[in-house]
């Protein structure tokens, strides 16, 4: 089974939440937290902290709390995927795209109703957890898990479920 851990940070402050558009294999684009994939010999938060300055160009300072954790296993294709999401404390910076990967395409911080609206093409196990925060914040880490089935990620069917 692959496994892989990935990191994503909420950066918010007067200006809104920071989403990144992601621009996936086959062309399509999706917007997330900032982050990525958590390398060997990395802890999650300074795989986050890195992430971010390479996707953004802004420093976080200091992570304050994480703010949930995500689990998807993609049934089908005998892969789990795990997602902590973390809250930054404080940031600084110049916000400029130029991801070394070519994953993300733009940056911005976005209002509430705004994020809803970039999320329509996200993933479920992305969206949700995110629409719920901003809905109504959270001071301990919730967790949420999902069924992915499928072969393709265009034809994913998935479900929530609770461990």
């Amino acid at each position: 089974m692959r496994r892989w851990v990935v990191a994503g940070g909420l950066l918010h402050d007067e200006r809104g939440l920071l989403l990144v558009a992601n621009r996936r294999r086959g062309g399509s684009i999706d917007w997330s937290t900032p982050g990525g994939v958590v390398d060997r010999g990395e802890t999650t938060l300074q795989a986050l902290t890195r992430e971010v300055r390479e996707e953004t160009g802004l420093s976080v300072a200091n992570w304050s709390r994480m703010a949930w954790t995500t689990e998807v296993d993609f049934v089908d294709m005998d892969m789990h995927l795990a997602v902590e999401v973390h809250l930054a404390a404080s940031f600084s910076g110049e916000l400029r795209v130029e991801d070394p990967d070519g994953i993300v395409i733009d940056a911005c911080f976005l209002g509430a109703a705004d994020v809803g609206e970039r999320l329509v093409d996200s993933p479920r196990w992305v969206a949700e957890p995110m629409r719920d925060w901003l809905a109504e914040p959270w001071d301990e880490p919730l967790h949420f898990g999902y069924r992915a089935r499928g072969t393709s990620v265009d034809s994913l069917r998935t479900e929530r479920f609770e461990r």
